[in-house]
């Protein structure tokens, strides 16, 4: 850094001519040195001393000429994966510098009109851009305008990466270096924001590349289902020897995707209810409804548990539909279970007494077998919340119960039409689908890798429903974990065991790809409260104003947003997401310089001085923001700000990819279809267990206690 308070970094770099002239002279002291008068060993020593101060100010030269270059072209970053470097201890997040007053300063000074000839490109350069399109279908010089297209070496006037931006911004410091973030700051969470198409999806891959070779919980949610972030995931995991605990979820893919139980898994009852009625709208009279679906669902998914029977989408839609059923079902399990003997007798000797006139509007037209059941249970004095529930809801009008859970219906057909319907409410006892099911407790204790792809451009509100729902159950994962641990058998290979016996607790790196896509009521938890259980959120989106139309309450968003404390940020195009960093930032002081020249003249005769003139130099200080939205609007693709450890600024750029030459880089979906098919194993030991869950689930008071936690009830064998 230069000693003085205004660097001259943009001027013609005087210092090659000392240069020349230096080593010129030492060549003619040791060649020559009659010529300069000398003795040769004074001519020898003269010509080291002349060397070494060439070497000086070629040095000086070259910082210029390096400096000037940067501004206009940097050099190209590559990496492939196989050389991302990874450490237990830090996070690697590309090549940087720590942004200071000084960069502020540089960045000023290259908007002077007078030093735009070391800024902007030269001539010849917007010439050859200007050929290359003029020629571009003329005969005989189309192959001449090839060549200036072209990016190669031998060409100096090759354009300019298609990265856009001002490049400026990051040559402001030729003297970059890795950077790394503490691992122990991913507890607080990561927020990377950055417009469409401009490198979000590669940081995503270099920071998931690390979390699966340093042996996490990798979870990776991806609305869009893109492509090459499922390549790349599936790629790592091999190279890191861990495709047997990779999990492909994929909404677009239902052939070879694994399946998933969105409702199945819980600590308490209630979540089953929770997790669908957070799907419905909750605005003006829509909210009266939704706490009414809310109720009937809560009263179906307790009967279905105390019945042994694992809720599932398709359960939930049948029995809203049509509830009788399940409370002819559940009556039938009660009163065998209480050991009434002649209850059999009874209900059929009410059922022939049923009269059609004699009942009232809600019961006409309905089973007499479920009818009497009800009559015969009111005449008992037995009291289960269960029952009462079912009984409650058999009685209403069937055209005022459909009015009341109306809003639940349109979308559990959404969630149950077609392939997805196998998806998100599996079949547990059918040995011919060798689909995996997985549960996130298992693969928690497994150290599984989990890509999930949602489609959510093919059907928003499916994806949506699916995404929050997993969200909702990691959350409860997480409480139990935070709770309990994760209770790993004696036997899991993967358990890691301190020497006081404590079990180690797993890192849970979870990747959120377009996070406002999947940003809800559930989420929050996971942010604010799930970092105690291990997870470590990483979300990724364009602008903060879809986070804020899609929770709808800006007081939301900004709760959301206090929940991230290490903050990156690429090219964004709105101001206000621009200042969610900015405004962060301290005012530093700039210095400008400032040319004065005048004239005074002599109004004494007797005087031998006629005039007077000056020139001079002023510096004068001002104060400015370190950083203004408009520089992270013309931030190149592929760089970065990041606020780093507490508040620290850095300047990143992260590498290219380069997949030449990646032998593990599968050539596309279908191939990774191809493999998982391979390498699928099919949930035949599932049915061991099914004794475990009705012990499980019968242990539960009829007085409305639930099971401790149902979220461990399958298991796999490993492949």
């Amino acid at each position: 850094m230069s000693r003085h308070p205004v660097e001259a970094l943009l001027r013609p770099p005087v210092e090659l001519w000392s240069a020349v002239v230096a080593f010129a002279t030492a060549g003619i002291a040791v060649l020559a040195p009659w010529a300069l008068m000398m003795p040769p060993g004074v001519a020898y020593a003269a010509a080291s001393v002349l060397a070494l101060l060439g070497i000086v100010r070629w040095r000086q030269a070259w910082r210029v000429l390096t400096y000037q270059r940067n501004l206009r072209r940097l050099p190209t970053y590559r990496l492939r994966a196989d050389q991302v470097p990874v450490s237990q201890r830090k996070l690697f997040l590309g090549r940087g510098f720590r942004w200071t007053q000084k960069h502020t300063q540089r960045l000023r000074d290259t908007i002077r009109p007078e030093v735009q000839r070391y800024v902007q490109p030269g001539p010849l350069y917007r010439w050859a851009r200007r050929k290359e399109v003029a020629w571009e279908v003329t005969p005989l010089l189309k192959w001449l305008a090839v060549g200036l297209r072209s990016r190669a070496w031998w060409n100096p006037l090759k354009p300019l990466p298609s990265v856009g931006g001002k490049p400026a911004l990051h040559a402001v410091e030729p003297e970059e270096q890795d950077v790394w973030m503490e691992i122990g700051e991913r507890v607080g969470h990561t927020l990377v924001l950055g417009t469409t198409r401009v490198g979000k999806t590669r940081l995503a891959e270099i920071l998931i590349t690390q979390d699966i070779r340093r042996g996490d919980v990798v979870i990776v949610f991806d609305p869009k289902g893109d492509a090459d972030l499922l390549r790349r995931v599936y790629a790592e995991a091999k190279r890191a020897g861990r495709t047997d605990h990779f999990y492909l979820f994929h909404l677009g893919f239902p052939e070879v995707s694994a399946r998933y139980n969105a409702i199945g898994s819980f600590s308490r009852i209630t979540e089953v209810a929770t997790r669908i009625a957070n799907q419905l709208p909750s605005e003006g009279n829509s909210a009266a409804f939704k706490e009414f679906a809310w109720r009937f669902v809560n009263i179906i998914a307790r009967a279905l548990v105390a019945l042994g029977r694992r809720p599932d989408y398709q359960q939930v839609r049948r029995y809203i539909n049509d509830i009788e059923p399940l409370f002819v079902e559940y009556a039938r399990e009660h009163l065998r279970s209480s050991g009434q003997q002649s209850w059999v007798t009874e209900v059929e000797e009410i059922a022939g007494k049923i009269s059609e006139r004699n009942l009232s509007s809600a019961l006409k037209g309905r089973d007499r077998e479920a009818i009497a059941l009800m009559h015969y249970l009111q005449k008992q004095d037995l009291y289960d919340p269960v029952l009462d529930g079912l009984v409650s809801a058999f009685k209403y009008d069937k055209t005022y119960f459909d009015k009341i859970v109306s809003s639940v219906g349109p979308l559990m057909e959404k969630l149950t039409t077609g392939k997805i319907a196998e998806l998100i409410s599996p079949d547990y006892l059918n040995m011919d689908d060798k689909r995996p099911i997985f549960e996130w407790l298992e693969v928690i204790r497994r150290k599984g890798i989990v890509y999930v792809g949602l489609d959510a451009l093919t059907d928003t509100t499916v994806a949506s429903a699916v995404g929050n729902s997993m969200f909702a159950d990691l959350v409860s994962v997480a409480g139990h974990i935070y709770k309990h641990g994760i209770q790993e058998p004696a036997d899991t290979p993967n358990r890691e065991i301190l020497k006081d016996g404590a079990t180690i607790m797993p890192t849970i790196s979870l990747h959120a790809d377009e996070f406002n896509e999947l940003i809800g009521d559930e989420f929050v938890p996971l942010l604010n409260k799930a970092g105690g259980a291990g997870f470590q959120v990483t979300a990724y989106t364009q602008t903060w104003s879809d986070v804020e139309a899609r929770i709808g309450n800006r007081a939301k968003a900004g709760q959301v947003a206090g929940n991230f404390n290490t903050l990156i940020m690429l090219r964004v195009k709105e101001l206000v997401t621009a200042e969610m960093l900015t405004d962060q930032l301290p005012r530093v002081e700039v210095f400008t310089l400032m040319s004065v020249s005048g004239v005074d003249d002599s109004s004494d005769p007797t005087s031998g001085v006629d005039f007077k003139s000056r020139n001079e130099d002023r510096i004068s200080v001002s104060e400015v923001p370190m950083l203004t939205p408009a520089e992270l609007v013309a931030l190149p693709k592929g760089q970065a700000f990041a606020l780093l450890e507490g508040g620290q600024l850095w300047k990143l750029r992260m590498p290219l990819p380069d997949t030449r030459k990646d032998p593990v880089m599968p050539e596309s979906l279908t191939a990774i279809a191809n493999e998982m098919e391979r390498t699928y194993i099919t949930n035949d030991q599932w049915w061991r267990q099914r004794e475990t869950w009705w012990h499980a689930v019968s242990d539960m008071s009829l007085s409305g206690g639930t099971p401790v936690n149902t979220s461990n009830t399958q298991t796999e064998e490993d492949g």
